[in-house]
């Protein structure tokens, strides 16, 4: 299951990102707008991975003038945090987890259509906006525009909870690459959390995913409080991500 989920963490960036080989690491370097990427552990690498070679990736990030972030797994590169760590950068821990069968059933919140998004969809816009409200942030323009385009290359999927004047409140995404999917990017308008949006449109992009014949979803929770809120959708933790940045990012 982990050498699957790596292998998809080495393909999905490279639909939007180049990568640049740095051995034991590959870079991502993002190809026009969007979120920036990040490096990893190179795919099929088994051995060490030395706080040099973290520091030759960090500074062909500042080079970029692009984050010095690095992402990887735990338990398939353990030797990497020492690494990392060892060059200044912090490192934070989130639940890795994986939908274990079929999805449960979760309530669907009352006055609100949860749903999938097109990308001619009126609520695109709000759909899009939705995610980065949730963190106190604006989409850059041309990020709907760009997310359409996904979509209708079937690179990403869109969810969203709306509401009755076809508003998005709540959105989120999952990115399918053969027979694995990553949900991401859920989050909900501060005005409209606590009314279980959140894990609704995740539901809706589980159904979306197993529809399409999706063998594995997985997602990342921000933390143990959020993964319990999956694991009342079947998500049950199998590992840890790591997420490493400057002190000051």
């Amino acid at each position: 299951m982990l050498k699957q989920i790596e292998t998809y963490y080495d393909t999905v960036p490279r639909s939007s990102a180049r990568a640049e080989a740095f051995g034991p690491l590959t870079l991502f370097v993002q190809e026009g707008r969007g979120w920036p990427y990040y490096a990893r552990p190179t795919l099929g690498h088994e051995g060490e991975v030395s706080a040099g070679a973290v520091e030759d990736v960090r500074s062909r990030q500042r080079e970029l003038g692009v984050p010095e972030a690095f992402e990887w797994v735990a338990e398939t590169t353990p030797g990497l945090r020492a690494a990392v760590e060892a060059t200044g950068l912090t490192v934070h821990e989130h639940p890795l987890m994986v939908l274990a069968g079929e999805p449960l059933a979760v309530p669907g919140p009352e006055g609100f259509t949860v749903r999938m998004v097109r990308p001619d969809d009126p609520a695109l816009e709000s759909a899009v906006a939705a995610p980065y409200a949730a963190f106190g942030e604006e989409p850059q323009p041309g990020t709907a525009a760009r997310i359409a385009e996904r979509i209708t290359g079937g690179l990403t999927r869109l969810a969203a909870a709306l509401d009755g004047s076809g508003n998005a409140l709540a959105a989120g995404q999952h990115q399918p690459v053969g027979a694995v999917s990553e949900v991401v990017g859920v989050g909900t308008v501060p005005a409209a959390r606590r009314r279980g949006l959140g894990l609704a449109v995740t539901a809706a992009l589980v159904a979306d995913a197993r529809a399409h014949g999706t063998e594995l979803v997985f997602l990342t929770a921000s933390d143990a409080d959020v993964a319990r809120l999956y694991g009342r959708l079947g998500f049950r933790t199998v590992a840890t991500a790591l997420i490493a940045e400057a002190p000051d990012a």
